[in-house]
């Protein structure tokens, strides 16, 4: 048998750093990048004797996520104590839920080459974010920085639902996209802010019966994680037809070997010792949060995606681009009053924009670029006022200075000539200077009007309009 006889089945813990300014039981900073152990105080250091505090904001958040994925939102819900020892752990235990979380039974359409899938959602809970090992294996030390500990979390656990590496990375930048809209996360892998934890296991084809799962962390990327589960279905597979059984463990993924590890061996629900928390009383939600909260729901990325291809006429890869960042989509949107074709404006934002953003290191709100402006240019490409080539160049003024893009235009003479006669004038002086170009051309070798274009074009030193020259050319040469 070989890896495609069986079907791997994926389930997906991701936990989710949520946009709060301070931490979810205290009030330290969550902000990132702070000298090690800066952003700490007796609670989340752990310190004997104090009280944790419910940070209001992170119970807001968690409505809104479990509501944008559909999920039953318990009015009621309990804290629990996970109890495990390791040294970036302060208290000995984190402050999560367990049997009685905030969201549950809920669900994410992603898209696959089959078409639509729906991927069961189990449950959403809160916790406390833990610190952070760090190793030095030249000095032969590890350190422990405690600015991340009480850090608020949503851990989103996935059913068993997903059946390839395919899907799993899908089912992620879908979530991803999603919390960003929301903006209740950054959606940033890098810093650890959106982390993901992938269990998986195969079963022959055709099978009902589950394999034994493995659990994959240290995957930070979403090629990572398609590069870790393809191995893991790959390893499992090899073990299975060489004989062996698959253990049920912890693996950490190795991203410069490309392959999967033993870490440990997974732990169940009752090795951690789940109990109530007893320094924090159940978690409330009022009628009048659920209505809030739903009220401020924005449009959600998928739906609105589908709604810009229909009103725009976008490629789906352009709207979705667009709609992964609602700040990206409303910068795109304001935008297109000003234009007569969305997908060329929809070409400028994902294409030009975006890289000149990239290449500045700017972050879209703090660009010089406006909706406003973005459109008048796109416009003066359109109108022929500029070549596109031109407007390139004004674009990148555009994000030095700040200045109109008309203003530019100006200062840099960079206005096209459609001035028929001109042009005409022109035309007939290079038909007239190639006169063997232009008998090869009517002799039906064709490709000679890409020349006769380029010396038009160099005659009026690049300002003249492109369209009208190769229409007043084509006249000229006898084209009806």
């Amino acid at each position: 048998m070989s890896v495609s006889d069986f079907q791997p089945v994926i389930g997906l813990e991701v936990h989710a750093q949520l946009l709060t300014q301070s931490k979810i039981f205290c009030g330290c900073s969550t902000a990132f990048g702070a000298p090690p152990n800066h952003h700490t105080c007796p609670v989340c250091l752990g310190m004997p004797g104090v009280l944790p505090v419910l940070n209001e904001k992170v119970v807001e958040y968690a409505v809104k996520v479990g509501l944008a994925l559909g999920c039953r939102i318990r009015p009621v819900s309990i804290w629990a104590r996970k109890n495990y020892f390791y040294p970036d752990l302060p208290k000995g235990y984190q402050i999560s839920q367990y049997d009685q979380p905030i969201c549950e039974h809920g669900q994410l359409t992603i898209d696959t080459p089959a078409g639509e899938r729906s991927i069961r959602i189990l449950r959403v809970h809160m916790e406390e974010d833990a610190g952070k090992s760090v190793h030095d294996p030249a000095g032969g030390e590890s350190l422990v920085d405690l600015n991340r500990a009480g850090v608020p979390l949503l851990e989103i656990v996935s059913q068993p639902d997903l059946r390839s590496a395919d899907e799993a990375a899908e089912y992620l930048k879908t979530l991803r996209d999603v919390l960003v809209s929301l903006g209740v996360n950054d959606g940033n892998l890098e810093e650890g802010s959106f982390r993901c934890d992938a269990n998986v296991s195969v079963m022959p084809r055709g099978s009902e019966k589950l394999g034994t799962r493995a659990e994959l962390k240290n995957i930070n990327s979403f090629r990572f994680v398609h590069k870790a589960i393809e191995y893991e279905i790959t390893r499992q597979v090899e073990v299975i037809e060489g004989g062996g059984r698959v253990v049920q463990e912890t693996r950490l993924f190795d991203p410069q070997r490309g392959e999967t590890r033993p870490m440990r061996g997974k732990e169940e629900a009752h090795d951690y010792r789940y109990f109530p928390e007893p320094d924090l009383p159940p978690v409330r939600v009022s009628d009048a949060l659920l209505e809030k909260v739903r009220a401020e729901l924005p449009e959600l990325p998928r739906a609105r995606s589908r709604r810009m291809q229909q009103q725009y006429g976008l490629p789906a890869a352009d709207a979705r681009i667009l709609c992964g960042d609602r700040a990206l989509a409303d910068f795109y949107e304001a935008a297109v009053p000003a234009v007569k074709d969305p997908r060329k404006l929809a070409n400028w934002v994902v294409g030009d924009l975006l890289r000149q953003l990239h290449e500045s290191g700017a972050a879209l709100s703090g660009a010089r670029v406006t909706p406003a402006s973005l459109g008048a240019l796109v416009a003066a490409v359109e109108q022929g006022t500029i070549s596109s080539s031109a407007g390139k160049d004004v674009l990148a003024e555009m994000f030095r200075s700040g200045k109109d893009p008309q203003q530019i235009i100006a200062e840099k003479g960079l206005a096209q000539v459609s001035d028929a006669g001109a042009m005409e004038q022109v035309v007939d002086e290079i038909l007239a200077g190639n006169a063997g170009e232009v008998e090869k051309y009517r002799a039906g070798k064709k490709q000679v009007l890409g020349f006769l274009m380029g010396q038009a074009m160099k005659a009026m030193k690049g300002k003249g309009n492109p369209q009208l020259l190769n229409e007043l050319l084509r006249k000229k040469l006898g084209e009806p």
